[in-house]
């Protein structure tokens, strides 16, 4: 498993913002109900816990003084859901991003209402896709300085393999 591309979460962005979009404006927007505040919510919150994640995991595994080792099936996890959170807040934040392009161009009161709701929650995916970055980040295993590694048998006999 690789780290995740950043080329992969903009074309995802991009796919949804586009969907947002389309089915906006096909739709009649007066009819649709406000925009509610808890999905932003709950992404920010996501944002937070994610972030707190990283930041504790990365001490962990650097064995900083006064933390207890880090369990390396809890590393493997953290990373499944960062992979998984970077990918849906992605599609979030293209959601978010399309309908508020949508309602600034939209004169209605109702798109007035609903902007600051939108972009609310395109600042808090944003913010979760930057916390998820950072917590598959802080999942990697430091690299070892050479005079601390240890040798492979193999390579103390040159030329047998």
């Amino acid at each position: 498993m690789g780290p995740t591309r950043i080329s992969t979460l903009v074309v995802a962005g991009l796919g949804a913002a586009a969907v947002a979009w389309l089915l906006i404006s096909t739709l009649y927007y007066s009819g649709i109900p406000r925009l509610p505040w808890l999905p932003v919510v709950t992404l920010a919150g996501l944002a937070v816990l994610e972030a707190y994640a990283a930041i504790n995991t990365r001490g962990r595994i650097e064995r900083k003084p006064g933390r207890d080792p880090v369990n390396p099936l809890l590393v493997a996890r953290f990373v499944v859901l960062a992979k998984a959170s970077a990918l849906a807040a992605a599609i979030f934040a293209g959601f978010y991003a399309g309908l508020t392009g949508w309602l600034f161009v939209e004169t209605t009161r109702a798109a007035l209402d609903d902007r600051p709701a939108a972009g609310g929650g395109l600042l808090a995916s944003l913010a979760l896709v930057g916390a998820a970055l950072w917590l598959e980040r802080s999942c990697r295993v430091p690299e070892r300085p050479d005079d601390e590694r240890e040798q492979d048998p193999r390579e103390s006999r040159p030329g047998q393999r």
